[in-house]
């Protein structure tokens, strides 16, 4: 059975969240796509703010942050004295990530003209323009002065101290050095190393001598991991203008020397505590340190991007695996 109302038809209006239903000879009634109860419309938009979060969780470099609580975690509990304080871990962590991931945010906002001219970077939510300048800048500085507020109230203040001085020196030293010197990856190392005295500074409120252990643990493990992915990265580091190696290093045989000569001395670190940690700690930091510098030697034979890349996973392993060690060992 036909219906007796009109045929309703639909015409695109000036606002692209609009269009205008004609019903009948002159009746055109506006429709707002957004409010509407059209299922197809509300589905398009749940699938931008879904993308919209995800480019803000990428400015905040997941995969970097893990790391960093990790290495956050393990001064945490080395420099608790005593029964672990769970509650005061987590708020740690929580003070800690929310600064690591303004930081990230911050420095993408700083490079965003220059990852556009990297292929692996070029990609990431500012070069390609899913989200604005300003919102990167302001969703970064957000997020940094709540954890630094955050770990300043919950914590204590020496560790939102060492966080922000992580923030400022990463941001206002490693990252403008980048296109100017090779050495920025020598003073990065030392923002790059603060979340183990971060760690122990929230579970203590001091930095105790054997906070510095640590810390040169993970400042030295930089120079293989950071190295040989400038290795990996060169051709696109250079259209970018930066200068993550030396230019005299044309064959790369010096990076490859530098690479060998901070992991023996990374292996030989983590070996002083041997004289009162025992046999089986000698034993497990040795292994630990073969494994890495098998694949360290191996790179110094070849300026290969392969073996570059073995020797960047290698170190992943290697440096939870040191940290579990020490922490079994505490």
């Amino acid at each position: 059975m036909l219906s007796n109302r009109p045929l309703c038809y639909t015409q695109p209006a000036s606002e692209p969240h609009k269009i205008f239903q004609h019903c009948g000879a002159d009746s055109w009634f506006p429709i707002n796509m957004v409010t509407s109860a059209n299922p197809i419309q509300r589905h398009i938009t749940r699938q931008g703010f879904t993308a919209k979060l995800r480019d803000y969780y990428t400015l905040t470099k997941p995969e970097v942050n893990l790391l960093i609580l990790m290495t956050t975690s393990a001064g945490y509990y080395l420099g608790t004295r005593g029964a672990l304080n769970v509650v005061g871990l987590v708020h740690t962590l929580v003070g800690t990530l929310l600064v690591a991931s303004g930081t990230a945010t911050l420095n993408q906002w700083m490079e965003r003209v220059w990852d556009g001219k990297m292929r692996r970077t070029a990609s990431r939510p500012l070069p390609s323009g899913r989200l604005s300048t300003r919102e990167a800048f302001w969703f970064g500085s957000i997020l940094s002065t709540l954890g630094g507020l955050y770990l300043a109230v919950m914590i204590n203040q020496l560790a939102a101290l060492l966080a922000v001085s992580t923030l400022l020196s990463y941001l206002l030293i490693y990252t403008p050095l980048k296109r100017k010197t090779p050495l920025c990856t020598l003073l990065g190392a030392f923002p790059g190393a603060m979340p183990t005295l971060i760690g122990w500074a929230a579970a203590s409120g001091r930095i105790d001598p054997a906070a510095w252990f640590l810390f040169a643990i993970l400042f030295l493990w930089q120079f293989p991991h950071f190295l040989a992915i400038a290795l990996m990265y060169q051709e696109d580091y250079d259209r970018a203008g930066y200068r993550m190696l030396p230019r005299f290093d044309v064959d790369a045989r010096f990076t490859r020397a530098e690479i060998l000569v901070f992991t023996i001395a990374l292996v030989l670190t983590t070996l002083l505590p041997t004289i009162h940690a025992g046999t089986p700690y000698q034993v497990a930091m040795l292994l630990a340190g073969a494994f890495l510098l098998y694949h360290v030697v191996r790179l110094t034979k070849s300026a290969s991007k392969t073996l570059a890349s073995r020797v960047v996973h290698a170190s992943v392993i290697y440096l939870p695996l040191v940290l579990s060690i020490i922490a079994w060992k505490r």
